[in-house]
This record gives structure tokens, C-alpha cells and sequence, in this order.
């Protein structure tokens, strides 16, 4: 019998985390499932999915605990509810950087119940100038229900307001 966890980890960034952390699990006999890690300021950020078997979590939580430099903590995974059915989307934006474009996309996200599954951001100077433009990119995911259209035209309301171009997509649904 195994368990599924979900890693979270944290650490200033220097070469080898990666290696600590998937010898660490390894040791204990973990599976690495899946992962997104990124470095962000100086800071090495990541989130793994592993197995390990269930007489074998305690050990490797306490493993974990005792990485130079990472702060790791673990979480059973649960079962999660099944995605079939749902649409995926995918949401592109870019427009000048202010305060507020996140929260002010996200909320309208939230309003058709839209699930953001992973976000990335970062700025950039306009090319031609020095301007700071705001990129980021989604992958999304909504009930088989869902009004595609009221949502688009939520968000371009929105696009007008912000002075950003949006777009969104529907990929290959699950």
C-alpha cells in the first residue's frame, strides 16, 4: 500500500537542491510523480508529487526535515475529483504593468468558476521603448458547462478596462 504526497519546497537557490531532494526521497523509497520548480529572486520554489509506501512516510518526513538549506513540507494528496468532462482553456495577456491586473483577471476567473491550474508571469521591456509590459500565461479549467462566451466577453470588458490585450482559448478537452 502507498501513499500520495505533495512536496512543497523552499529554499535559497544553490546547485544540487534537486539532487538533496530526490535522493532524500529515493532513500525512502518515494516514487517522483510530477513536479514544477522554479528559481524566483535568489529563492528555489518547487511542488512534487510522489508514491511512497505507507510504512515508509514517517521516515521520510523526518528525512526531509533534516535538508541543509530546503524547507520542505509534506501533505497527503487525497483523491482528487475527477477532470473529465471539463474544458481546458488557455489565457494569454499582455498589456503595461500596473497594480491589480491579477487580481482583477482572477476575480472574473472565479465568477464563472473557472479553476486556474498553473500561472506564469513576468514583465518585460516594450520593445522600441521603456515601457514595462505584463505577460502571463494560463492553463485553465472549467465545468462542460461553462458559457464560453459570457466569459470571453467578461474578459474583454475587462481587457478594454485595463488596456491589455486578453486572449483566451479553448484547448483539447480531458
Amino acid at each position: 500500500m502507498s501513499e500520495t504526497l505533495v512536496l512543497t519546497v523552499i529554499g535559497n537557490d544553490r546547485p544540487g537542491l534537486v539532487e538533496q531532494l530526490a535522493t532524500t526521497i529515493a532513500a525512502n523509497q518515494g516514487n517522483w510523480l510530477e513536479s514544477s520548480m522554479a528559481h524566483l529572486a535568489g529563492k528555489f520554489a518547487g511542488i512534487v508529487r510522489i508514491d511512497v509506501p505507507a510504512g515508509r512516510v514517517d521516515a521520510l518526513k523526518t528525512a526531509l526535515a533534516t535538508l541543509d538549506g530546503l524547507r520542505v513540507t509534506a501533505e497527503n494528496a487525497g483523491n482528487p475529483a475527477a477532470a473529465e468532462g471539463h474544458r481546458r482553456l488557455k489565457l494569454s495577456l499582455v498589456g503595461h504593468d500596473r497594480i491589480g491586473i491579477v487580481r482583477e483577471v482572477s476575480q472574473v476567473l472565479a465568477r464563472h468558476a473557472v479553476n486556474v491550474e498553473e500561472l506564469n508571469t513576468h514583465t518585460a521591456s516594450a520593445p522600441m521603448s521603456a515601457d514595462i509590459l505584463f505577460h502571463a500565461t494560463a492553463e485553465l479549467t472549467g465545468a462542460a458547462a461553462l458559457d464560453a462566451l459570457a466569459l470571453i466577453a467578461d474578459l474583454e470588458r475587462l481587457s478594454n478596462d485595463l488596456m491589455v490585450d486578453i486572449q483566451l482559448d479553448e484547448s483539447i478537452r480531458r
